[in-house]
């Protein structure tokens, strides 16, 4: 991989120690890794490498790590993971509500925060071809905006998902009647700390035909005998 592919790690943590096995790694694995053990540090060198992901540790010898993933938000786009020793419940919510993509309890598990990287990074891809292109969707009786984030039918009545529900139609209606694997599923709602297997997207599957009165015959949502599932109505896009 040459070095303009590469993506861009930047690694936020006081503990020297720490940060060189966690920045070892990641560059033996393709990625460009920059270091930064204060918050002042962290700034600048958010601000001069442009990364597309950062390790942020939450205790920090200038600063509060919540509150510097917040700051970071105004001035990149880049997925936020937090690696911090403090695993209380509370220390997750507030972390994933405030700025977090996932959130990682030490000691870190290299191969775990290895793959949440790469998970949370395909997604933010997804997300900005899913921003170049034309958003608005409409497939049977729905209509989908991919950017917003919104179903309503088309009579303009809308319908709430969760995340996960908003994900895995939004998935499916990007494949345009193409099928996808469960394998290939488990990834796309595989975000934030949720642990997910196939019995999870067949039972988010399940819940997102209620939602859509899909009873089987109508086939909005179809399963792929030994694979996944599917689209089973034409998808149309605005020009």
């Amino acid at each position: 991989m040459d070095a303009t592919s590469q993506e861009r790690l930047v690694i936020v943590e006081d503990d020297p120690v720490t940060r060189a096995v966690i920045a070892g790694y990641f560059t033996d694995q393709g990625f460009q890794v920059e270091e930064a053990e204060t918050v002042l540090q962290a700034r600048q060198t958010v601000r001069r490498f442009r990364p597309d992901l950062i390790f942020v540790d939450v205790v920090l010898p200038d600063g509060d790590g919540f509150e510097l993933a917040r700051e970071l938000q105004s001035v990149s786009d880049a997925g936020i993971i937090f690696v911090t020793r403090r695993d209380a419940d509370v220390d997750r919510i507030v972390g994933l509500e405030l700025a977090g993509d996932h959130y990682v309890s030490k000691p870190v598990d290299l191969r775990d925060l290895l793959a949440r990287a790469r998970s949370l990074l395909r997604r933010r891809r997804i997300e900005r071809d899913v921003a170049r292109r034309n958003t608005v969707a409409t497939f049977g009786p729905f209509t989908v905006d991919l950017l917003r984030r919104e179903l309503a039918t088309i009579n303009g009545d809308p319908i709430r998902l969760t995340r996960g529900e908003f994900d895995l139609l939004a998935a499916l209606v990007e494949s345009a009647g193409h099928p996808l694997s469960r394998d290939y599923l488990i990834e796309v709602i595989s975000n934030r700390f949720t642990d997910v297997d196939a019995r999870s997207v067949d039972a988010l599957v399940a819940r997102l035909r209620r939602k859509l009165g899909d009873t089987g015959k109508s086939g909005i949502i179809a399963t792929v005998s030994g694979m996944g599932y599917k689209i089973g109505v034409p998808v149309e896009r605005d020009v």
